[in-house]
């Protein structure tokens, strides 16, 4: 299994949904930067268990304790190992799918794969291993804040629900006053009514987080194979019920003719930074007064916000009786017991931003020595 993300930013993480723990080694940090504790454990506070009437109610504090890479409240370059407790397991509640896979889950494939699979809660697969995550792009964001760049993620859609498609309408920093994380208050209100119902039925629904990059410096993206969408695409798709990525216009710009969708350069001045590379790397500025490309153009952001859209499926773990096999191939009846989100959506709001974190840091770090 490869456990490694990144290429000089790298985040190795370990543990299961019903072990000890669950962690990892951050490396390629930067030194000098300031340590916010406040901050890291706030993005672990977005993504935690138990925390409104919406989500699973296992209840997790989910501190986080880092071991290394830190003195008198500043980076030392060196590996950040942390770890976060797993406190509040019922393993009893999963007895009953020791011998059965749940439909739609990583239970089959991984017992094929392997030979063996931790029942309780998925193990490996499960949702909360993304805890890991949810730290490493907390210490990137902090590594971004003096660049200028900033993230924002938000929920744009709940089942049929959906609010408009262009962040600009928005305040996207309320989405943080609701439950469901989405800068429409009303719309967040039937989205959380959806969801309750959803949930009263033993059912689950699925939805959409749209994300927002600003502040992104020109050049940043490796072609041939590594285009800057190509990384988001595989970062987002690699977090648990992801199901679909677009970015900029997606599919449907397939609608339009390119006279429509084309982005126009316009000339832009601006003041010429002191540092050499910067200078190099901003030489031929510009500004298009439209943005279909989403910021990426040729695999390379253009300087403009960067945006995309994920998609998250339904959950697969439903408290209703659902048909199966069991190890033997044999057809039975699963009947899931448990405490399990009705809609994941609004806990990967903090994911998905700290997964775009970590991309967008490990490029500007990669720009950054190959332009030395």
């Amino acid at each position: 299994m490869r456990n490694v993300f990144g290429n000089i930013f790298t985040l190795t993480t370990f543990g299961e949904s019903h072990g000890e723990a669950v962690g990892g080694v951050v490396d390629g940090m930067p030194a000098g930067i300031d340590l916010d504790m406040d901050f890291i454990q706030h993005e672990l506070d977005r993504r935690k268990p138990g925390q409104s009437r919406i989500t699973t109610q296992r209840n997790e504090a989910d501190r986080v304790q880092l071991l290394s890479g830190v003195f008198e409240g500043k980076t030392t370059g060196t590996p950040i190992g942390f770890v976060v407790k797993n406190t509040n397991q019922h393993s009893n509640d999963y007895d009953n799918m020791r011998q059965l896979f749940r439909p739609s889950h990583a239970d089959y494939t991984y017992y094929n794969k392997y030979g063996v699979r931790d029942h309780r809660g998925g193990g490996r697969s499960s949702a909360r291993v993304t805890i890991s995550r949810c730290v490493g792009g907390a210490l990137a964001k902090l590594a971004l804040r003096p660049l200028g760049i900033s993230i924002q993620a938000y929920v744009s859609q709940v089942g049929n629900i959906a609010i408009d498609r262009d962040y600009r309408r928005y305040d996207l920093a309320k989405a943080e006053d609701n439950i469901v994380r989405c800068p429409d208050p009303a719309k967040a209100k039937e989205m959380e009514e959806l969801i309750m119902k959803v949930k009263a039925e033993g059912d689950t629904i699925g939805g959409v987080v749209t994300c927002v990059i600003k502040g992104c410096p020109v050049g940043l993206g490796e072609p041939e194979f590594d285009k800057l969408h190509a990384q988001l695409g595989a970062a987002m798709l690699g977090i648990n019920a992801v199901k679909g990525f677009e970015y900029g216009d997606g599919f449907d710009i397939v609608e339009h003719r390119g006279s429509e969708v084309n982005d126009i350069f316009l000339p832009e001045s601006h003041q010429q930074d002191s540092d050499t590379n910067a200078k190099q790397l901003e030489k031929h500025a510009a500004n298009t007064p439209t943005n279909h490309s989403g910021g990426i153009q040729g695999g390379i952001s253009n300087g403009q916000d960067i945006y995309f859209r994920v998609a998250f499926k339904p959950v697969a773990t439903l408290l209703r009786p659902q048909p199966t096999i069991d190890l033997n191939g044999n057809a039975t009846t699963i009947d899931a017991r448990g405490r399990h989100d009705p809609c994941v959506t609004p806990r990967a709001v903090p994911i998905v931003e700290d997964m775009a974190a970590m991309v967008i840091l490990d490029n500007w770090l990669l720009n950054k020595t190959v332009r030395m």
